[in-house]
């Protein structure tokens, strides 16, 4: 009876600490609390750059797209791509690194278990067609350097077809999870969501690997042999002229290093810690350092955009134009004025006697059509 008695009389610190050990022992929490999680210093760091990734990846993609609603002149097929990719971009802003953001502030997940399956979709979804887009770009920009009398500026068909194609490959890779295939949940110090890659099972590592095989890596095999391939064009471009082709090689060499450099770093470093994560033995990827690819990956929203400004001319000219509150640059309507009229006399010089006359003049011109090659890959493909 004293006993009992005494154990009645526990002070309110001991009986709180004994009901919170017995629900923890009865209920499963959402996100188990792991000992080698972050410290509240480790979330308030992690919170800083989210919050910095967050605030110029909006406000750099929102000024990308204020730019190409404000000049018609952007409005081309490839740079449609661009837009594409700024969309997802600020997609991920608004969607995204908010929540993140949010649960690292508290230092836990705040929107429950559908929350996070719908955080790791929409983020994946958005990052895929980011992706997938930089390829694509790539390889419209090989085509329209070594394929220029092919290229048609006013034929948006195909450059509509390649947005839409962008999201409907990235849906290919992101809704398999909801159908069985791979499951999306809680990842790193449980503060984000995404693919989880601890999971062991035949499916889910299958999952895993296609991912990594055809969301990451084939598109960057794709970026390395378009542009290389431009690089070659541009150094036998040398033989005719030799001042302005340097210089040509050098813009697109820094543009081609800048966006293959960015890639890898923002993307690769996320692809191999879910490798590892996946293949390696249990608990070799800690939550700690799998938060620093997570914030890499994020950051290709804040980069993206600056890559555009640096080497693209015509979308310089048109931002420049856009800060000083002023008209379409003067430089770009005569460009676009000269290509009509280009396009004019293409196409009135299209008979059949003009054909045979330029087939009988083919060699002969042989210089001049290299020089025209490189005057389009100024025009067509400032990147």
């Amino acid at each position: 009876m004293l006993v009992h008695i005494w154990s009645l009389n526990l002070s309110n610190s001991e009986s709180f600490s004994l009901n919170q050990s017995f629900n923890e022992s009865t209920e499963e929490p959402l996100f188990p609390l792991d000992p080698t999680g972050l410290s509240r210093t480790g979330h308030t760091v992690v919170a800083t750059f989210l919050g910095i990734i967050m605030f110029f990846g909006f406000f750099n993609n929102l000024l990308v797209l204020l730019i190409f609603a404000k000049f018609r002149c952007l409005w081309t097929p490839i740079n449609l791509i661009l837009l594409n990719i700024s969309v997802s971009d600020i997609l991920v802003c608004i969607f995204g690194t908010p929540f993140s953001f949010a649960a690292n502030i508290y230092g836990r997940w705040l929107i429950g278990d559908y929350g996070c399956q719908w955080y790791g979709f929409a983020n994946s979804l958005f990052g895929i067609v980011s992706l997938v887009s930089l390829s694509i770009l790539s390889y419209e920009r090989h085509s329209a350097v070594l394929c220029s009398t092919k290229a048609d500026v006013s034929d948006f068909r195909k450059a509509w077809l390649c947005v839409c194609g962008t999201w409907l490959y990235s849906l290919l890779w992101t809704l398999p999870p909801f159908l069985g295939w791979g499951r999306y949940g809680p990842e790193g110090p449980g503060t984000s969501c995404s693919v989880e890659w601890q999971r062991r099972s035949a499916g889910s590592v299958l999952y895993v690997v296609c991912l990594f095989v055809f969301c990451l890596l084939l598109p960057l095999v794709l970026m390395l042999y378009c542009y290389s391939k431009i690089l070659l064009v541009i150094r036998g471009v040398n033989r005719v002229n030799m001042l302005s082709a340097q210089r040509r090689q050098s813009h697109i060499l820094l543009m081609v290093l800048a966006m293959v450099s960015c890639y890898l770093l923002c993307w690769m470093p996320y692809g191999l810690m879910a490798l590892v994560a996946t293949f390696g033995d249990t608990g070799l990827v800690t939550p700690v350092a799998s938060v620093v690819p997570a914030v890499l990956a994020k950051s290709s929203t804040v980069f993206n955009p600056v890559i555009y400004v640096l080497f693209n001319n015509q979308f310089y000219r048109c931002f420049v134009a856009f800060m000083n509150c002023s008209a379409e640059p003067q430089s770009i309507n005569l460009f676009h004025l000269q290509a009509s009229s280009r396009e004019e006399a293409l196409a009135a010089g299209s008979s059949p006697g003009h054909r045979k006359s330029l087939s009988l003049r083919r060699h002969s011109r042989t210089p001049l059509r290299t020089e025209r090659r490189a005057l389009s890959l100024v025009v067509h493909y400032t990147p």
